[in-house]
């Protein structure tokens, strides 16, 4: 290995440590807990070591939102893969999504509230997060009805869940009819045919 390929290596090795710790303390401790100093004395290296991988918190929040984005796709395609139906992979969709909303809610706020500096809904937007709203898409298409655009019907279906998640977590929906409110929204806003 030469010294620059070791270099490179070291430089990917801190910034996935810089990644995961502000990640770590976050989810701990809130977003407002994570600063440059705090991360720097985390990982034991200098401000300006971690400078010179992230210019501030919104590149080190755009950073766990890629990370988070790509981990929410994965579990959105897991969940409808092990599901048989349309009825079952919608509704395993919205739990999955719910269920990441909810155990990684530092994550899902550098994903959707916080401004990381990312681009969305643009041609510049980055990989993880195209494919996060793909996977929504690959299952929710397909209920999407007649004359129904299937990418605004996403959205729609989306913002429904995002709702649900947000408000669950601000205490101003209860959680025991979490099951209710999937069901209704998978049968009412789901075209599924017959079951």
């Amino acid at each position: 290995m030469s010294v620059q390929e070791r270099k490179q290596r070291e430089r990917a090795d801190r910034e996935r440590l810089i990644v995961a710790t502000a990640r770590e303390l976050a989810e701990r401790q809130g977003w407002d807990a994570v600063t440059t100093r705090r991360l720097a004395e985390r990982i034991e290296y200098s401000q300006p070591v971690l400078y010179s991988h992230f210019r501030g918190k919104r590149e080190i929040i755009g950073a766990v939102a890629l990370e988070g984005a790509a981990e929410l796709a994965a579990a959105l395609r897991a969940a409808t893969a092990a599901a048989d139906g349309p009825r079952a992979r919608v509704a395993a969709l919205a739990h999955a999504y719910l269920d990441f909303a909810e155990r990684h809610p530092a994550v899902y706020d550098a994903i959707f509230q916080l401004d990381g500096g990312l681009p969305y809904a643009r041609d510049d937007t980055p990989e993880p997060l195209k494919d996060a709203f793909a996977a929504l898409l690959e299952t929710l298409g397909d209920v999407a009805g007649p004359g129904v655009e299937p990418g605004l019907f996403t959205e729609v279906f989306w913002s429904s869940l995002h709702g649900l998640a947000t408000l669950t977590r601000a205490g101003r929906l209860p959680p025991e009819f979490t099951e209710t409110r999937v069901a209704v929204l998978t049968d009412r806003l789901a075209v599924l045919g017959p079951a």
